[in-house]
């Protein structure tokens, strides 16, 4: 196992979260920054331990192996959380290194789960650099499972391999073009956000922060009340596209500024996800109509907004749906797993995972009738090999136990059985908000022991990463050799 090369990776990104750092303040320049010292010192600390980590280094450049690969996703994932804290932890907040630390896993892992309160008066520096944390994370999500899962062969991503995971020096100029094809539409598409919001009515800052929040899929807003602070179905309407848009595969952004439009018009995945979010919300709809009379038009885009928050792991509310009856609430709690589609910013089980088990389910079904049918899985065109089946299925297996280790650790510290398991639900899919009063769309995770907070913090990190990336390490396998 060789470090330089890591290490030398980890250095690079640490200069670049340093620059990024800085921009709450010299964006704000003429407006509140009350904690600029705080950004300044952590952006010298930061800069300081990359610079260091590149003159160890030295500047040859080191080509990785795939254990290697291993070592860098899991040791970036939580090395920048640690160092985009320090503006948190410095600031006048008065925040534990705990509580630090979790507002910034949660950010960059655009989970959106939170620790404050108050945030209607929180000053502008602390809370843009929140939706920047979370506008990072999403940049690398998309980076991570388009170029780097897949090639790692991990939870069944290798169905969506493309250029970028082949790391061969043939592939290195596509390798390049891919990645700044998908950081183009990744702005583009957070402009294009932001142009919408301030339209519809949105101040500036307000727009900045909740198209970075919103792209990323990542749920942190600049109010207690979330995106209810606004009452503006119009924006709940453009809000629910643009999450929508954050949980479709970057990679059909790119074929299509290409102009290749048939890959996004006719994914399987694409199809069934926004299938999904159309019937979820109108199940929500209707039960609302009938039971408590609530007006169709104005029951669907709150049932449409919320549910395609939660689908697609991004958090936001624009009410406490806990209000809205007990099967609403059943809903709610099952569609925190399922999430968005694999290559995009959102977290939970992914579509295609649901896809395939269908497809395994009809295969199963149909053998027990004609137990010699030869049957093909294909998948987007593409064959399902076993390889790719028994990926899905361990991860899968290992998702439920996550789950339920989860679960039981935190009841095991306190919680009671609903904040215990949506509390794991929420962090394990990158959800943000949980049910229950304590750490439902109506409440944080502020009152939660220290305890609870990490280990909330390594189950959100294990969701993000897919859960393999992360356990693999743990086996001696793995650092044999």
């Amino acid at each position: 196992m060789r470090v330089l090369p890591i290490v030398q990776i980890v250095g690079f990104l640490l200069i670049l979260l340093s620059f990024l750092i800085t921009l709450p303040v010299n964006l704000l320049v003429l407006g509140e920054t009350p904690d600029q010292q705080a950004f300044v010192t952590s952006a010298l600390i930061c800069f300081g331990v990359g610079f260091l980590c590149f003159m160890v280094t030295g500047r040859k450049r080191h080509g990785l192996k795939q254990r290697e690969m291993f070592l860098l996703t899991v040791s970036a994932w939580v090395i920048i959380p640690f160092f985009s804290s320090l503006p948190l932890l410095f600031s006048d907040l008065g925040l534990s290194v705990t509580d630090a630390f979790f507002e910034s896993i949660s950010g960059i892992t655009t989970t959106g789960s939170t620790i404050l309160t108050g945030l209607d008066d929180m000053p502008a520096d602390i809370l843009l650099w929140r939706s920047l944390m979370q506008w990072i994370g999403g940049i690398g999500i998309i980076g991570m499972a388009v170029a780097i899962l897949p090639f790692l062969r991990i939870g069944g991503m290798r169905l969506f391999a493309t250029e970028s995971s082949e790391w061969t020096e043939k592939a290195v100029p596509r390798t390049n073009r891919l990645a700044r094809g998908l950081v183009f539409s990744y702005l583009a598409i957070t402009l294009s956000c932001i142009g919408v919001y301030w339209l519809l009515g949105m101040d500036l800052f307000n727009a900045v922060n909740h198209a970075l929040t919103t792209v990323s899929t990542g749920g942190y807003s600049t109010s207690d009340s979330s995106m209810g602070q606004f009452d503006n179905s119009l924006i709940f309407l453009a809000s629910s596209l643009f999450m929508a848009l954050g949980g479709i595969p970057f990679f059909l952004f790119v074929r299509l500024l290409n102009g290749h439009y048939t890959p996004l018009l006719r994914d399987k995945q694409v199809h069934f996800f926004l299938q999904f979010l159309l019937i979820a919300a109108l199940i929500i709809t209707l039960y609302r109509v009938v039971t408590a009379g609530a007006p169709v038009a104005e029951a669907f885009v709150h049932a449409l907004f919320n549910v395609t928050s939660v689908v697609t792991t991004t958090g936001y509310a624009s009410e406490d749906y806990m209000l809205w009856g007990p099967l609403v609430i059943v809903i709610f709690f099952f569609l925190t797993f399922v999430g968005g589609c694999s290559g995009s910013t959102s977290g939970g089980m992914k579509m295609f995972r649901f896809q395939l088990s269908m497809l395994l389910l009809r295969e199963q079904m149909i053998r027990l009738l004609h137990p010699r049918a030869a049957m093909g899985r294909r998948y987007n065109g593409r064959v399902i090999s076993d390889e790719i089946i028994a990926s899905s299925v361990a991860f899968s297996f290992i998702f439920l136990a996550t789950l339920a280790l989860a679960s039981a650790v935190l009841a095991a510290l306190g919680l009671d059985l609903v904040t215990s398991l949506t509390g794991a639900a929420t962090a394990l899919a990158n959800v943000g908000p949980g049910l229950g009063d304590t750490i439902g769309p109506a409440g944080n995770f502020q009152s939660l022991p220290d305890a609870a907070k990490w280990v909330l913090m390594v189950v959100m990190l294990l969701g993000r990463l897919e859960l393999l990336s992360v356990l693999v390490l743990l086996s001696p396998h793995f650092w044999r050799g």
